[in-house]
């Protein structure tokens, strides 16, 4: 298992201290990032946050997916390892 999450449907005035309020409230945040574009700098409306263990990794999801954050309702599941391109 992993203890990192992905977070979908972030609004795009979601910040990265936001997203790590938002998950604190399952568990210890180790990191919360929202992914940007490299070209305009504006977030691409997701984001993965890293927790300190897997439970609270899966706390996140069975209570977070589906919860409202800056007026979206988000995704939120276990982080899949990134593929090769």
């Amino acid at each position: 298992m992993s203890n990192k999450v992905f977070v979908g449907s972030v609004s795009f005035k979601t910040d990265n201290d936001g997203l790590a309020a938002h998950f604190a409230s399952v568990g210890t945040v180790t990191s919360a990032n929202i992914i940007m574009d490299k070209m305009t700098g504006k977030s691409k409306g997701f984001g993965f946050v890293e927790f300190s263990s897997d439970a609270e990794a899966q706390a996140a999801v069975d209570k977070l997916n589906g919860s409202s954050l800056d007026g979206r309702e988000i995704f939120v599941d276990i982080a899949r390892p990134s593929e090769k391109k």
